[in-house]
């Protein structure tokens, strides 16, 4: 331990993030009292789970509690709790970096928009800075528990770019934020502004806020309801508070989209509160990232990322379970093998999922869901197999009869037309390019709905939804095609000899060349056979580092195209040969693939171009 004050740097992301702090967000300035409670929560939270094996932890204090003080005179608030606190090597580490791999990702994401910038504070896990918001200086005092009294550790900073550490006598244990506050910030004295505060923001919070006045010689008063949300009756707790509750857990500062209470009684008791946020963390696709549940054993706080209740496609859910029933000195590990955990996480999956089913009928939320995690939920139809048609169910596609909407698959068969027997739907890499697709001719000239599948998952998905509600899913560019029986050219047409002679130069190429009716007005297009990765697939699998198997395309040509009747009278030869590559190349663009050989269609297309502008060269 350092015997005298030593001053240190800021790390580069905290001093860009303190600059945005004291110039920029004035727009919501009551989240820093929010945030710095969150922190103090979590504070007792986690020393009251040490001292499950430790009790020696909680000292000659064993209740904990957040205490608020104002004191006018000093133009101070201080927000203190007796919980776990910090070490020396803690409070630097803690408050002298952010260790969060999104740094980056979180200052290019600020926009200068105060409302929106704000918002994004709690989200990165950098919500005690958000005390510079109304503090031109910031005091923090702390020691851990255990440690002596002559271990307590000062913190300080103006945040200007430096902090400074020095060691401290300190008796009780926890941790001590004084805020010095600014000149337009003094509203925060006033003890009927903080009471409005944690009224709006902490009431739920499960620990005692008692808030005391310098000076004044009344008691401190308790200013929260100091229960646990989660163990009251539904019907006694407001919207607000829900929201309210949701807001501390996850450190968002928007409403959630929907949630979900509830609790289990007999042999398997549980409480679970569980909620539908409205954005996308930064991390949603880093499936390695700490994510789940927080989890309660009869009250007494567990862990932070339970991520053992609920399967990975639904990561995206916040919440809490309580579970009385569960050991007290539970670990990750015990949990991933205990029996009572697989039942508490398949009903609580399927808890969600008709949380979602129930949000569906609200097209405009839904629709604001989707945007955020319909990419993730996909995962579900190749993960959860037990509960696939009702993922399947809250799927959306872009459809080539619905323009921007999106539609269920529930919707599609409802429009379906009579006698059609399958679902039809398109890969391509975006839906503006599966709309422009040769293979969707012959479907709107039948009037026959497709569904447009555009997302990198999608072919991945697709592989596990063979059908649904019974009714087949078919890919319209896979195999040969057959609407109503008379969509399959007959033998006449696969023996023109138009096609030996393209089949003879494409050879290596391609692996078949066919007659096809799935064309209306374009020439050509490419087919994939039934056993063929799709080109999404094999970007994944080439992403991943996985060996992809060569496989050549079939070519289907329209041969009552007019391109198709000029070539067939063209002599055989090296232009002959020039066009059909040309025209293999055409499909493969019309596919959104590059030609297998660049450059030589690039030259093939240069050749086309000089014989139209000059032709008797």
């Amino acid at each position: 331990m350092s015997a005298t004050k030593q001053t240190h740097g800021f790390q580069a992301e905290v001093s860009r993030l303190l600059h945005l702090m004291i110039h920029s967000l004035y727009s919501n300035r009551e989240i820093f009292l929010r945030e710095l409670i969150s922190n103090a929560s979590d504070a007792c939270d986690k020393l009251r789970f040490e001292a499950l094996d430790t009790p020696a932890l909680m000292e000659e204090d064993p209740e904990p509690a957040i205490r608020l003080t104002l004191d006018k005179s000093a133009g101070t608030l201080t927000l203190a709790d007796n919980g776990i606190g910090m070490s020396e090597a803690e409070i630097i580490d803690h408050l002298g970096t952010i260790a969060r791999s999104g740094t980056e990702k979180f200052l290019a994401s600020l926009s200068g928009d105060q409302k929106k910038d704000a918002q994004l504070i709690g989200q990165f896990g950098v919500g005690f800075y958000s005390a510079f918001i109304v503090a031109d200086k910031v005091t923090v005092e702390s020691r851990r528990a255990g440690l002596a009294a002559s271990e307590g550790v000062r913190w300080e900073s103006d945040g200007q770019g430096e902090f400074s550490v020095e060691s401290i006598e300190r008796a009780e244990r926890g941790t001590a934020v004084i805020l010095h506050l600014r000149k337009d910030a003094k509203e925060f004295l006033d003890d009927g502004k903080i009471r409005q505060v944690v009224g709006q923001y902490s009431d739920h919070v499960a620990f005692p806020i008692s808030l005391a006045v310098a000076g004044d010689d009344k008691a401190p008063e308790t200013i929260n309801s100091a229960t646990a949300l989660w163990q009251r009756a539904r019907q006694e707790i407001s919207d607000e508070e829900y929201e309210n509750f949701y807001k501390h857990i996850s450190h968002d500062f928007e409403a959630p989209l929907n949630w979900s209470h509830n609790k289990v009684e007999g042999k398997l008791e549980y409480t679970s509160l569980l909620f539908t946020p409205p954005r996308a963390p930064f991390d949603l696709y880093h499936r390695e990232a700490s994510r789940g549940l927080k989890l309660y054993v009869q009250r007494v706080f567990i862990m932070d990322d339970a991520e053992q209740f609920l399967p990975q496609y639904l990561r995206f859910i916040k919440g809490v379970i309580d579970a009385p029933n569960l050991p007290l000195n539970v670990s990750r590990e015990l949990l991933q093998d205990y029996g009572p955990v697989k039942k508490i996480r398949t009903a609580l999956t399927k808890r969600v999922l008709q949380m979602l089913k129930k949000l569906s009928k609200d097209e405009e939320k839904y629709s604001r869901f989707w945007a955020q995690f319909g990419q993730v939920l996909k995962e579900g139809i190749g993960e959860d197999p037990d509960n696939r048609d009702a993922v399947a169910a809250l799927l959306r596609f872009a459809s080539s009869e619905q323009g921007d909407s999106l539609t269920s698959l529930d919707d599609y068969l409802a429009r379906r037309k009579d006698g059609q027997g399958k679902i039809y739907y398109l890969l391509g890499d975006n839906a503006a390019a599966a709309r422009q697709s040769p293979h969707l001719e012959v479907f709107r000239k039948k009037g026959i709905e497709v569904l447009l599948l555009s997302d990198p998952v999608d072919e991945w998905m697709i592989s596990y939804l063979d059908r649904y509600q019974e009714v087949p899913l078919v890919n319209a560019a896979r195999g040969e095609l057959d609407l109503d029986g008379e969509d399959k050219p007959d033998d006449a047409e696969q023996d023109n000899a138009l096609i030996k002679r393209l089949q003879e130069s494409l050879t290596g190429q391609v692996e078949a060349v066919r007659a096809t009716r799935r064309l209306v007005d374009s020439p050509v297009c490419l087919v994939l056979a039934e056993d063929q990765l799709g080109p999404q697939m094999r970007r994944m699998l080439e992403a991943a580092g996985q060996p992809v198997p060569e496989m050549l395309p079939v070519l289907e040509v329209n041969l009552d195209h007019p391109l198709l009747k000029a070539l067939d009278s063209q002599e055989p030869g090296a232009d002959f040969s020039e066009l059909a590559g040309l025209l293999l190349d055409q499909a493969m663009l019309a596919e959104g693939q590059l030609p297998r050989d660049p450059a030589a269609a690039a030259r093939r297309m240069h050749h086309l171009l000089s014989r139209a502008v000059t032709p008797n060269a």
